[in-house]
């Protein structure tokens, strides 16, 4: 097959259920494989490693001269990345709020144990729909301060800018970014209006700690209070939901990993890292020389897109023995699951602890679960990839 349309393949819907044939033949041909669309595509584990550490390359798509409000920090690059990223840290995790995480250890295992009382042998379930899905959205709106009744708004928001956000080499995205724009523009008026409610009455959550930030040199404009809120919602929750189905899928398709699990709950941490890297709930990152360079003798032009697939770094044979294989106890585990460098995933440490908490909890009720359908239907998404739906009998 032509290596200049590999973007093109994974992309495709077809290959969604088993994008790693496709990988393999990525890592094959070569550190940097130019695509048909103008894009660079490059999935070897340590190239994809180094441009994510690579002051050179963007995050931005200013970078290509393209018009657009101001992105969230998760498209910026520093110092204004380093400024907004660190105020947003500020209500979220060390040093100013190192407990914030932890402290909702107990509160996640408690959503947790509620959302699966229903499930009962006999049953049919949808593990996304009935658990993976509602578990973080859950969390992250009560990390800020959502009520719970408004939780439903946030899935419509929240699929319309997940499709806009997704890589689409060969189709015209100009309904589906309109339709991400407008639920962009939603969301960030409900959440500001939502911020507003608490000025001067503040609550225990991130919005409250936002606006009610008493030094005016750490305060977040309206506009970067609206972008983060946004982001924090988004990605509080989407890679989550994948990471917690995408486990589910992983542990049901080896029975004997999931009894090994069932006996030695202790290895669950280092399982999840492994999950991160075996099935990750994001597949691609898109970055965009600021002036030409050369990876691996290629000379990649400034304002390239280039598409860094870490999924297929996790995979690389070159870093991991026995790529292919999921080991929960695998050592030297050094994944590209949360990406890696300045824009290393903000909410990780949350992630971690609500999959411990997600997987602890269904193991009981996986090991005489059958699945219905494999592979599951998966979502359109190709960067941010996992189940649409999970159906098992148990």
């Amino acid at each position: 097959m032509d290596s200049a349309t590999l973007l093109a393949r994974i992309t495709d819907y077809a290959s969604r259920s088993n994008p790693y044939p496709l990988y393999a033949e990525l890592r094959e041909a070569g550190p940097v494989v130019p695509q048909a669309d103008g894009s660079y595509l490059i999935g070897t584990y340590h190239h994809v490693a180094a441009l994510l550490h690579d002051p050179r390359m963007s995050a931005e798509p200013r970078t290509r001269g393209e018009a657009t409000h101001k992105p969230p920090f998760l498209r910026l690059d520093d110092p204004e990345h380093h400024r907004l990223r660190t105020l947003a840290m500020r209500p979220f995790g060390p040093p100013h709020s190192p407990g914030r995480v932890d402290g909702m250890r107990d509160e996640i295992d408690r959503i947790a144990e509620e959302l699966l009382e229903p499930f009962e042998a006999g049953q049919q379930v949808d593990v996304v729909d009935d658990f993976a899905y509602p578990l973080p959205v859950t969390v992250i709106c009560r990390l800020l301060g959502v009520p719970h009744e408004d939780e439903p708004l946030f899935r419509a928001w929240s699929d319309r800018l997940v499709a806009a956000a997704d890589v689409r080499p060969d189709d015209d995205s100009t309904e589906t970014d309109k339709a991400g724009e407008q639920a962009r523009v939603e969301m960030g008026g409900y959440l500001l209006n939502l911020a507003e409610q608490r000025r001067g009455k503040p609550g225990d959550d991130m919005l409250s700690a936002f606006v009610n930030e008493p030094d005016p040199a750490l305060r977040l404009t309206q506009e970067e209070l609206a972008e983060t809120a946004v982001l924090l919602l988004i990605a509080g929750h989407e890679t989550t939901v994948n990471l917690i189905a995408n486990g589910a899928l992983t542990l049901l398709r080896r029975p004997e990993q999931l009894d090994r699990l069932r006996r030695e709950p202790d290895l669950l941490p280092r399982a999840v890292e492994e999950l991160l890297r075996y099935e990750p709930p994001v597949h691609m990152r898109e970055r965009i020389p600021r002036a030409d360079i050369d990876v691996a003798g290629t000379t990649v032009p400034r304002g390239a897109s280039v598409i860094l697939a870490l999924a297929s770094g996790n995979r690389d044979p070159r870093r991991f023995a026995d790529p292919d294989r999921f080991e929960p106890a695998r050592p030297d585990n050094q994944h590209l699951g949360f990406g890696s460098g300045i824009h290393a995933c903000y909410g990780g440490p949350l992630a971690r602890v609500e999959a411990y908490a997600a997987l602890g909890a269904l193991l009981p009720h996986l090991g005489s679960a059958r699945l219905l359908e494999d592979p599951p239907p998966y979502r359109q998404n190709a960067m941010l990839r996992g189940p649409r739906h999970l159906p098992i009998h148990l």
